[in-house]
């Protein structure tokens, strides 16, 4: 009888926890690149979009969002758990409109980065244009909510924030100009202090709860195994070693920064560790394949090169560690999520 009694009392603290982390949070609002971008590239000049099949398949309806995935991404998920909405609309769509953004609004943008160079890249949202939308929406709510409310739910909000990938693949290392500025120490250091100054920002604005999202173990990314031929399409250590690298600085960073701003609540959230985990043991998360994506190939296809006339694509993204190329499938986001989730559990009660 007391072996039954444990996990019951372990179950009902558990679901306590979860009930007050969802009271606590009125709402979700998200800054970054594709990893979190809802949609909003749909609505701006740039090749980097995915707002056709086979994106969105298995998202509900079936239909393509601008989601970077088969399904939901971690904003999604999150705001989910979280008892939010279970999707979270992007801010650039006009189909919303702020009775909408008020439980959770996306301001990312797929390929950009913390530097704003790497957002010239594909001609897309700059982190600094993602703050002047956050401005813009602040007013709208304080219209709509009045003045008191809205400035309690944006303190009282979790502010995601995933970005600083394209900074690395998309930027520094396809591109000559960064790397005749700087190493790649130097550029990482130079990431972080933007990084900084962004949390600065946003923190002014009155937001107080935030998590930074580390890089992900950006080497073993399908597109970067195909190009990798000659360590035989292994996962490219060097830039894995650079994001554990970066990862370290941005902690530090983040940590220094809950000393120096009063009531500031900032977490690090490390994806790479778990992340590694799925693409080197899949069988263990119900996964099959962790070397190649599901769309097409799974090589080198992202975007407009992850098509619905693309013959090659996987009938099951539930079995692969990655959607196409780059991306996360849904049900890595979701193994991801879960695990994030707990940090919040942790942090914010």
């Amino acid at each position: 009888m007391a072996n039954l009694y444990i996990p019951w009392i372990f179950l009902v603290q558990t679901l306590t926890l979860f009930a007050k982390c969802r009271s606590k949070v009125p709402a979700v609002i998200v800054f970054g690149d594709s990893s979190v971008d809802s949609g909003n590239n749909n609505f701006i000049p740039t090749i980097a979009r995915s707002n056709f099949q086979p994106y969105g398949r298995d998202f509900p309806g079936g239909q393509p969002t601008g989601r970077f995935c088969n399904g939901r991404i971690p904003s999604d998920l999150i705001s989910d758990g979280l008892g939010l909405k279970p999707t979270i609309p992007a801010y650039l769509d006009p189909v919303y409109n702020i009775s909408d953004f008020a439980t959770g609004v996306c301001f990312a943008s797929a390929g950009t980065g913390y530097d704003n160079k790497t957002s010239d890249v594909a001609r897309v949202i700059p982190l600094w244009k993602e703050v002047e939308y956050y401005k813009e929406y602040q007013k709208k709510l304080k219209a709509y909510l009045g003045n008191k409310k809205a400035k309690n739910l944006l303190s009282e909000a979790l502010y995601l924030i995933s970005i600083g990938t394209n900074d690395f693949l998309e930027n520094y290392y396809t591109l000559p100009d960064r790397q005749s500025q700087f190493t790649v120490k130097q550029y990482e250091n130079f990431l972080i202090n933007l990084a900084a100054d962004f949390v600065k920002k946003l923190y002014a604005l009155g937001a107080r709860r935030m998590s930074l999202a580390g890089l992900p173990p950006m080497g073993c990314l399908p597109l970067e195994r195909t190009t990798n031929i000659m360590g035989l399409h292994a996962c490219v250590e060097e830039r894995n070693n650079v994001a554990l690298e970066f990862n370290r600085k941005l902690k530090g960073m983040v940590a220094k920064l809950n000393k120096q701003l009063p009531g500031l609540e900032a977490v690090y959230g490390d994806v790479y560790y778990i992340f590694l985990q799925i693409i080197t043991r899949p069988s263990a998360f119900g996964l099959e394949e962790a070397r190649v994506g599901c769309c097409g190939t799974g090589r080198f296809e992202m975007s407009f090169l992850c098509n619905p006339h693309n013959p090659f694509t996987c009938q099951d993204a539930n079995k692969y560690v990655f959607w196409d190329a780059f991306h996360p499938s849904e049900k890595t986001n979701q193994i991801i999520s879960d695990n994030a989730l707990k940090t919040f559990l942790a942090k914010f009660l």
